[in-house]
């Protein structure tokens, strides 16, 4: 007899780690399999968290972050959005993977049910399973001209004990960015329904046209209303190994906000989130700078990857990654195992991306232009020799 709860018992690891760890840490492997690059956090970010080390900041702070922090993060959002946050709906947990494991826990249990806008990072899945509910998904369509998701196909699979969206715009894998209209129209839907939008913006400084963020929720949507959007440090500020994200929530919650940090991870290090300052506060020309390098990496991939003919891809609109199809691909696993034994690049199997996304792989093009391109030029090279036997 187990003595996990079978929700916790039937967890798997997700695809990508699956593949990753056969080689991790290998120097001879380029990693294209996780969602960083190759550059590490910048100086002023690392010289505030040293003086904050220096200066005595090692005990316990407020679990629902440092004072200066939530300022900080209200202070952006006003600059980025031009919308008023009030402070009491911010809470620093931890990671911004830890918020979203939060924000299942606050909505889903035992006889709900869940839907995620698909294709999705795995370790929504599990966030949601571990909850006790029941989930669906809702597949993004894909044509050359890129991903777009069907709000009508979001309504239909809505069942009458929904309780909870998952929505990441940008999308990792896929480059899909909401637009502020289609926010709008899905808030209204969801607030009729009484359904809580877990809105995932964590790549919402990386966008390719339009400006310098993508629409957020926060734009269309009141105090009060059905939502949570979770956002953080680790993808706009070179931030991956800090685990620093926000959650912003309706403000009548604070009192159970404060409780859940507590009980989560007893709020964020307090020398990390006095490095999270800095970032927000100094940060704009690292942001720019990064997104110029990744809108190189995914010209680099679109010439290389976009008119290859055994490939089916379209430029994504915004986060780093490429999602490409080989039509004709029986098994993702087996070919980023295959490219990862010969030709040493790290790739993320697609299947693991949810329904229907066996015949893709994902790429993070944060990389250096010179590692990208050689890695690049390997995939191509491993699938010219290889595409026939999976049928491409």
């Amino acid at each position: 007899m187990s003595m996990l709860r079978a929700e916790i018992e039937a967890l798997e690891q997700n695809g990508i780690t699956g593949v990753a760890l056969t080689r991790l840490g290998d120097p001879k492997v380029i990693p294209l399999w996780f969602g960083e690059g190759d550059l590490v956090t910048p100086e002023f970010i690392r010289a505030a968290a040293k003086q904050a080390l220096d200066e005595g900041y090692t005990f316990y702070s407020n679990p629902r972050g440092r004072p200066e922090l939530r300022a900080a993060i209200v202070a952006y959002l006003a600059r980025l959005y031009g919308v008023e946050v009030d402070v009491e709906r911010v809470t620093v947990p931890g990671s911004s993977m830890l918020a979203i494991t939060m924000a299942a826990q606050m909505c889903l249990s035992s006889g709900d049910h869940g839907l995620i806008v698909t294709p999705h990072w795995p370790n929504i899945d599990r966030a949601f399973q571990v909850t006790g509910a029941s989930f669906g998904t809702v597949r993004q369509r894909w044509s050359a001209s890129g991903w777009t998701l069907s709000l009508d196909d979001l309504r239909a699979a809505a069942r009458p004990n929904t309780r909870a969206l998952f929505v990441n715009s940008p999308c990792n894998p896929t480059g899909w960015v909401m637009s502020r209209d289609e926010q709008r129209e899905l808030l209204a839907f969801c607030r009729e329904r009484g359904i809580v939008i877990i809105a995932d913006e964590v790549y919402h400084r990386m966008v390719y046209h339009g400006g310098e963020c993508a629409p957020s929720f926060l734009q269309v949507a009141t105090d009060d209303d059905p939502l949570i959007v979770v956002n953080g440090f680790s993808k706009a500020f070179a931030m991956t190994g800090w685990r620093l994200g926000w959650m912003v929530t309706p403000r009548r919650y604070a009192t159970q906000m404060a409780v859940l940090a507590e009980c989560f991870n007893t709020g964020a290090p307090s020398f990390v989130q006095r490095a999270g300052v800095a970032a927000l506060e100094q940060g704009e020309d690292l942001v720019h700078a990064l997104r110029e390098q990744y809108r190189a990496g995914r010209d680099t991939v679109m010439e290389i990857l976009g008119g290859h003919p055994r490939i089916e891809l379209a430029a994504p609109a915004g986060a780093f990654y490429a999602f490409p199809r080989v039509p004709g691909l029986r098994s993702s696993r087996e070919f980023a195992l295959g490219v990862l034994a010969e030709e040493d690049v790290g790739l993320a199997p697609g299947y693991t991306f949810g329904p229907g996304s066996d015949e893709h792989f994902r790429l993070c093009f944060a990389q250096s232009p010179e590692r990208l391109r050689e890695a690049l030029t390997r995939i191509v090279r491993y699938l010219d020799r290889h595409g026939a036997e999976f049928g491409a």
